[in-house]
């Protein structure tokens, strides 16, 4: 099984996707991404952008041959958007890419009105229902009933896990469960993965409470000593603080606990925590936003901050009987 992140906050961007080559398929795992429209009051720098950009393509690469695409669940961040923004990956674009592999999808069950007119419009554009996946499984693949998206008691929604297992061992995909439900863990440790890519608690929100933050950590714990390699990002690294918890988390349980980056042996590239940084940085004109939407300006000057696009593919057999997983 090899294994590939394409979308992360520590990668540049919203999201959570991944790739996943196991026996004769390719599984591309929540092919979308987002900038946070609006953060510290400020939109997307050209710099994010930019990455963006080189992420988009990179997961339309992925989506090109892929076998199964997995929709964990309907957030801008995590599908192709049929009502796209400038900075996400529009549903239009990759339409008939979505027609020609095996869809799993999330079921219509917990949707907001807004995440469920999104989910029908994505219906509408493809031309066919989109088969639920929940509780089912088809050869090395295996979804999750619903489990909360978040913290149960916040009525957001249900998202659908994925577990993929090989000779070489087992990767779970729990996309946004941010260790705040501990159902959803219990399903987890059920799969008794070896790598499983999740997303931490949302630090960066002043709401998320002092509970909330103590049963993340537990269960952030409990995860770490199970698996081999617990990747947390997302949500988790939309502050610079996620860092932090990480590394304390790592120490209290003397394990593998990586970012997207760290996994993918990439620099971290934080660029939504470090947004205002950017404009104090470098400032940009008036109108910018306005005229990239519009197809008048491109982001060719912005293109140099990181390396983007890597074609790393991350081998389990080789996470298994390594501490820190090599590139193959």
């Amino acid at each position: 099984m090899q294994i590939r992140i394409l979308s992360s906050e520590s990668l540049g961007v919203r999201g959570l996707s991944c790739e996943v080559v196991v026996e004769s398929r390719k599984v591309v795992i929540d092919p979308g991404l987002a900038l946070g429209y609006r953060r510290f009051g400020f939109l997307p720098h050209p710099v994010q952008v930019a990455v963006g950009e080189q992420v988009r393509a990179r997961i339309v690469a992925a989506l090109s041959d892929a076998t199964d695409i997995v929709l964990s669940h309907f957030h801008g961040d995590h599908i192709p958007s049929p009502d796209a923004n400038p900075y996400q990956l529009s549903a239009q674009q990759v339409a008939p890419l979505l027609r020609t592999a095996r869809l799993w999808s999330k079921s219509p069950e917990d949707l907001s009105p807004h995440t469920a007119s999104r989910r029908e419009a994505l219906i509408e554009m493809l031309d066919f229902d989109l088969p639920e996946a929940e509780g089912k499984a088809d050869g090395p693949l295996e979804f999750s009933p619903p489990v909360s998206h978040g913290d149960p008691q916040t009525n957001s929604g249900t998202l659908m896990m994925t577990r993929i297992e090989d000779e070489d061992g087992v990767f779970v995909h729990a996309s946004d469960i941010q260790l705040l439900d501990s159902s959803a863990l219990e399903v987890i440790l059920d799969w008794r993965p070896n790598v499983v890519l999740a997303s931490g608690p949302p630090l960066y929100r002043a709401t998320l409470s002092g509970l909330q933050r103590q049963r993340a950590w537990e269960n952030g714990k409990r995860l770490a000593q199970s698996v081999d390699t617990l990747v947390l990002d997302h949500h988790l690294l939309r502050c610079e603080a996620g860092l932090q918890w990480l590394k304390h988390l790592a120490l209290e349980t003397g394990r593998d606990v990586l970012c997207a980056a760290d996994f993918m042996g990439r620099p971290r590239c934080l660029l939504e925590a470090r947004r205002m940084q950017l404009y104090k940085k470098m400032p940009i004109p008036e109108g910018w936003h306005e005229a990239y939407a519009r197809g008048e300006l491109d982001t060719r000057n912005f293109q140099d901050y990181t390396g983007a696009g890597d074609d790393t593919f991350i081998n389990l057999a080789v996470i298994r009987h390594s501490a820190i997983p090599k590139k193959r």
